[in-house]
């Protein structure tokens, strides 16, 4: 049980007027992560896989804020396939915080559901949105910048804060974020001017960026209010807003939330807080090696696995009484379960959400 978990931290966290900080935090589960397939299913995506000791990145996400937040200001939003697995999962949430969408429909329209769900409950002030397929080393980096941009929304509430999280190196398979000067400080925590985004660069380009210092990995967390938000999908993205309001939510375009709201934001109306978490997205199945070991040249492995002369390779063997076996292989991801196989070089992971679309070309929609 979870609660026990929470109230054991609670009860070691430092007693002052800030341990429990009341601004609602909406994490996204929806997902069904076709980039890490055969490892997540379309009925068992990847934020519900327990292969980090044991817990799921939904799990760990409801941990890392439950503590200072509380579980009552956390909710959870998704899908109604999924609504018996989180229950299972955190099984502490309350009914009343499972936001569940009538439809997949993207980002933009189902930011617009939860920001409602939110007002409909009798909600003002700040929200965070955040997301439950994440990593990250240092939550308490984490949860510092979180309460600072909630402090910051209540002394303007007319704006978004973003969090920028210091790169590791030229991914270019992220959205970057360009931080301009600093503006302030709050607390301690300093804050900087919104210069714009650039979304999964060419590598040159990414090169580059990495370089300059000027541009952030972008992780897609960020603080705003209740009110700011609904304005934003009233003036930016109407035809959403009307759709999702009167219970239309089929209609709305499927659309995500950076193209709906985010690119048409004035740079004015909006300011970024630098992380430095050590977060990691899970996102593509090399990704998930480079998050599980930081030795870039090792190994991670799962499984009834022998290696021989391999590096800087993922090999998973999800199948029982079967022995997988690999020799000479570098820079491979190798996932092996009980009715599909997938081998593909890291640079080429990202071509695993076509191969996802030629399996449901092909009908084969069994093994997804």
């Amino acid at each position: 049980m979870l609660a026990k978990y929470y109230r054991f931290l609670v009860a070691i966290a430092p007693r002052n007027d800030k341990t429990m900080i009341s601004m609602k935090l909406v994490i996204f589960a929806g997902g069904i992560g076709t980039r890490l397939w055969p490892l997540s299913r379309q009925n068992s995506p990847k934020q519900f896989d327990q292969i980090f000791s044991g817990k799921s990145t939904l799990e760990l996400a409801i941990e890392r804020v439950a503590p200072v937040f509380g579980i009552e200001n956390i909710f959870i939003q998704t899908t109604k396939n999924f609504k018996n697995i989180i229950k299972e999962q955190i099984s502490d949430l309350s009914k009343n915080n499972l936001i569940v969408e009538p439809a997949r429909r993207n980002l933009g329209p189902a930011v617009c559901l939860s920001v409602l769900e939110l007002k409909k409950r009798g909600f003002k002030g700040a929200m965070a949105i955040l997301w439950a397929d994440h990593l990250m080393d240092k939550p308490q980096q984490f949860n510092q910048a979180l309460q600072a941009g909630k402090q910051l929304i209540e002394k303007n509430p007319d704006r978004f804060i973003f969090l920028a999280e210091q790169p590791r190196f030229a991914n270019n398979n992220l959205g970057w974020i360009k931080v301009g000067e600093k503006i302030g400080e709050q607390e301690g925590i300093a804050y900087f001017s919104f210069q714009g985004w650039k979304y999964k660069p060419m590598q040159e380009e990414c090169e580059q960026m990495f370089k300059s210092g000027k541009y952030f990995w972008n992780p897609g967390y960020f603080i705003t209010s209740i009110e700011f938000l609904l304005k934003q999908y009233y003036e930016l993205a109407p035809e959403i807003y009307q759709h999702v309001s009167q219970g239309n939510y089929e209609q709305a375009e499927a659309i995500h939330f950076d193209r709906a709201i985010i690119e048409k934001v004035d740079l004015s109306k909006a300011i970024v807080i630098k992380t430095n978490m050590s977060w990691s997205d899970p996102g593509t199945l090399y990704a998930l090696k480079e998050a599980l070991e930081d030795n870039k040249q090792a190994n991670v492995i799962q499984g009834e696995v022998t290696t021989l002369n391999t590096t800087d390779s993922l090999v998973y063997n999800l199948e029982k009484d079967k022995l997988v076996t690999t020799v000479g292989l570098q820079g491979m991801v190798v996932v092996n379960t009980q009715d599909a196989l997938v081998v593909v070089p890291k640079e080429e992971v990202v071509n695993i959400t076509n191969l996802v679309k030629k399996l449901k070309e092909e009908g084969k929609e069994k093994y997804l």
